[in-house]
């Protein structure tokens, strides 16, 4: 599968961003999935509920299903976070997916940058990252767009994946 990233620090619009590409890649035809890194604690079910019960119980895997969606909760239980690639291996084939966060992992990645953020370029010291996606001017060495024009980051994306 191709995949590319969105990095940046807090507060820098990578959501924003990401929810924005994958709504133009797909409207483009596309089959996206996406992978989100958390550094906290994350939990997609409810107290209370049938399948929080279970996993509170012991399940290792939990999968929820309904007319709409499913939902594969699996507990590490002391387990090792999976590695970027393990995760990669989890999911059904796409055209692309895209990944928010792992910044330190050597997939390429398009920066989000937002100055009023505060927080320092990343841009010039890691190698993975191939565009930066800005709400001001910068002088780096690799391609700046606007960070609001998800067309021109979504066609430099296709075009480094070969889509």
């Amino acid at each position: 599968m191709r995949v590319y990233g969105v990095t940046g620090w807090k507060n820098a619009g990578k959501t924003g961003l990401m929810e924005r590409l994958v709504a133009e890649i797909t409207g483009r035809g596309f089959t996206v999935s996406t992978l989100k890194h958390a550094h906290h604690s994350v939990d997609v079910d409810q107290e209370g509920t049938d399948s929080y019960r279970h996993r509170l119980a012991g399940a290792s895997e939990v999968l929820l299903a309904s007319g709409q969606r499913i939902a594969l909760m699996q507990e590490l239980r002391g387990a090792p976070e999976p590695s970027l690639e393990d995760l990669l291996e989890r999911l059904s084939p796409v055209d692309l997916v895209l990944i928010e966060g792992f910044k330190r992992e050597v997939h390429p990645k398009v920066e989000a940058f937002r100055a009023e953020a505060g927080n320092a370029l990343m841009a010039p010291e890691n190698a993975t990252i191939r565009a930066v996606a800005s709400d001001t001017p910068l002088d780096v060495q690799v391609p700046v767009f606007d960070l609001d024009d998800t067309e021109s980051i979504a066609n430099f994306i296709l075009q480094e994946v070969g889509l």
